[in-house]
């Protein structure tokens, strides 16, 4: 099956040091077929045979051997190539068209209720619209008016470490990368 992992926690602000060189080798090292890892946030896309749980709970064993990183930080998101093929069909009406006047965020939840992650976010109505999918939360802010989105008050709450942020156009990115042979 071919996945995609999303790393939460590496390269942001300075911590948790990563090259997607070293990811790729550990990656191939565990026995992932066709790895290639896309921009310096922490993406792979692969191949495996096991279920997307028992990926994930390989690559964080194998994290943790290999690197030193803050354990709080870092955790890793496994989805099949057709659950983001699901997400990028799904989401809301217009989403990410106009990237022009809205920037366009996904908001990838890690063992989390999207629930409770939809009611975590504060939202500035003049900029700020959320929609709540399958497994994500879909972001939009206005880009005239960035600078007064409450998008960033998210990290400071509890929730926040269940969450990994993508920007629409990567999102779509890695699913090309998946759809390729």
């Amino acid at each position: 099956m071919k996945y995609l992992a999303l790393f939460r926690g590496v390269n942001v602000g300075g911590k948790n040091r990563l090259s997607m060189a070293e990811l790729k080798t550990c990656l191939e090292g565990m026995g992932l077929k066709n790895v290639r890892t896309y921009i310096n946030s922490g993406n792979a896309v692969f191949e495996a045979d096991e279920q997307a749980n028992q990926v994930r709970r390989k690559i964080e064993q194998a994290l943790a051997k290999k690197f030193t990183f803050d354990s709080d930080l870092i955790k890793v998101l496994v989805i099949s190539k057709e659950q983001l093929a699901a997400i990028v069909r799904s989401a809301p009406k217009g989403f990410g068209e106009t990237p022009e006047v809205y920037y366009s965020d996904v908001a990838f939840l890690i063992d989390e209720d999207a629930q409770k992650a939809f009611d975590a976010f504060e939202l500035n109505p003049e900029v700020d619209t959320i929609w709540m999918g399958e497994g994500v939360i879909y972001y939009r802010r206005l880009g005239a008016l960035r600078t007064k989105s409450r998008l960033s008050k998210i990290i400071g709450k509890p929730v926040y470490k269940n969450m990994t942020i993508r920007n629409w156009n990567t999102t779509k990115k890695l699913l090309a990368l998946l759809e390729q042979d």
